[in-house]
């Protein structure tokens, strides 16, 4: 919320005034308005609250110091930190890729000596292959009539 022309005790004025709209973490009152057909008589809504939230705002006659602020509607979102730890340095960004690179040429060396499971080659050794000429057409068979009875 911007607080351009108005005074401290104004702008809290203002904060209690809005309730729950406001967000203290990031200091903006959120509005919206779906009371209208149109996006612009919505618009035109909203402008004329907010003009008369400043008027009301900027009135001396009562200036809410007795109402204390309630954001108990606001829970502050929790940030996780990122450990110092895992903050990648040359040094470790170097093992990482030697690591890298010797796994590799182990995978290399594993290929190299069939040590290395291959998949498609394990399933051409174990599935017996038909020839086409071996395969049958699969049969017909006759199943009941309309609600399971012999057909006559």
């Amino acid at each position: 919320m911007q607080s351009d022309g108005l005074t401290a005790a104004q702008v809290s004025k203002m904060i209690k005034l809005t309730g729950p709209r406001y967000n203290p973490t990031t200091k903006i009152v959120k509005m919206s308005c779906e009371k209208f057909d149109t996006q612009a008589r919505n618009k035109r809504f909203l402008g004329d609250t907010i003009a008369n939230l400043i008027k009301a705002a900027k009135d001396d006659t009562d200036t809410f110091e007795d109402v204390p602020f309630d954001f108990r509607h606001h829970t502050p979102k929790k940030r996780a930190e990122f450990p110092k730890d895992w903050v990648l340095t040359k040094e470790r960004k170097i093992y990482l890729e030697e690591k890298r690179k010797k796994t590799e040429y182990l995978e290399d060396q594993r290929q190299g000596n069939g040590m290395l499971v291959d998949g498609k080659r394990v399933l051409d050794m174990s599935l017996p292959f038909m020839n086409e000429s071996q395969q049958q057409a699969p049969q017909t068979v006759m199943a009941g009539g309309a609600r399971g009875k012999p057909m006559r």
